[in-house]
């Protein structure tokens, strides 16, 4: 059955919905044609025939030892050529840029890069690299956001020095677009927290997954509201084990999470009064389907009663 988005119509204009990447091919049936052959480049139009946004996150994985790759324009532009005027991405930004040291599994010859500081840690320069090589995306370009792994006291000794460093970055950063933080460190979330991204005009990111907390904890604890946006990112816990369970074949639920959802309903409910935008990212890792997730979440946020999935 193709995959009904009917968004409530107190919420359209403040619920973009989209999924954590869209190439799979077994999405056929639920947001692809089941008889049609399907290139790389293909899925992406056929995909925006259903949904307004979308996150990419390809081009976070941006760091290596041999130097940092940035996205190539030319795929950049088949992206924005591909969505219509209305649609919006979603991208996380290069991890070269939010990481502080370079990740502890490294191969040979590259194992002396084993945990060293990361030289672009925050810069600027590499910033607006980047800014320039999406820039084919400009109108279509929502949040881009600042995924920062779990900052051990090795990495970052403090969290004000953290608060300083990526002031500073955004203070000179470009001005004219949305940035917003995901921060994977449990103690960070204090008022000094989102009062900091309040002064910065910085979206917060919920991250509904590994070993963060509930997203509706966090919602009742601080209420935060920073911007105009928020991200609401439902990603899951365990990937290896979810994709053990589905054979990397996401077309059905094989691990509910109906408190996530009704706690991601009960964000995008409180937003939607003080008319804040709300991007709700779903990933095939949060229950074994982003799109039947998708379906599911509407379902909750229309009130309706969720139905168990067939496993």
């Amino acid at each position: 059955m193709a995959l009904d988005l009917g968004v409530p119509k107190e919420f359209r204009g403040l619920l973009r919905l989209g999924t954590c990447s869209w190439k799979y091919d077994s999405w056929k049936g639920l947001v692809y044609e089941p008889r049609k052959t399907y290139r790389a480049d293909d899925y992406l139009a056929d995909y925006a025939r259903h949904l307004d946004s979308v996150e990419v996150d390809q081009w976070f994985w941006s760091l290596f030892p041999g130097g940092v790759r940035l996205p190539d324009p030319a795929v950049v532009r088949r992206y924005a050529r591909s969505v219509p005027d209305d649609f919006i991405f979603t991208v996380k930004a290069p991890n070269s840029l939010t990481l502080t040291h370079y990740y502890a599994k490294q191969t040979p010859p590259n194992a002396a890069f084993a945990n060293k500081p990361n030289p672009h840690f925050l810069d600027l320069d590499l910033l607006g690299r980047f800014l320039e090589a999406i820039s084919p995306l400009r109108s279509k370009l929502g949040p881009i956001m600042f995924q920062f792994e779990y900052l051990n006291k090795k990495k970052m000794p403090t969290k004000e020095e953290f608060f300083e460093r990526l002031g500073a970055f955004v203070e000179a950063a470009p001005k004219g677009y949305q940035y917003a933080v995901e921060i994977r460190n449990p103690n960070y979330y204090s008022p000094a927290f989102f009062d900091f991204l309040k002064a910065n005009g910085l979206g917060f990111v919920y991250l509904d997954g590994y070993y963060m907390p509930p997203i509706g904890r966090i919602f009742e604890k601080h209420r935060p509201q920073t911007a105009s946006f928020q991200v609401v990112r439902l990603h899951g816990g365990d990937r290896l084990e979810i994709e053990e369970e589905t054979g990397e074949i996401w077309d059905r639920v094989v691990a509910p999470k109906p408190g996530g959802l009704e706690a991601a309903a009960k964000i995008v409910r409180a937003n939607a009064k003080k008319r804040v935008l709300t991007y709700l990212n779903l990933n095939n890792h949060y229950e074994g389907s982003a799109p039947l997730s998708l379906r599911r979440f509407l379902d909750v946020l229309a009130g309706k009663k969720l139905d168990e999935p067939p496993f």
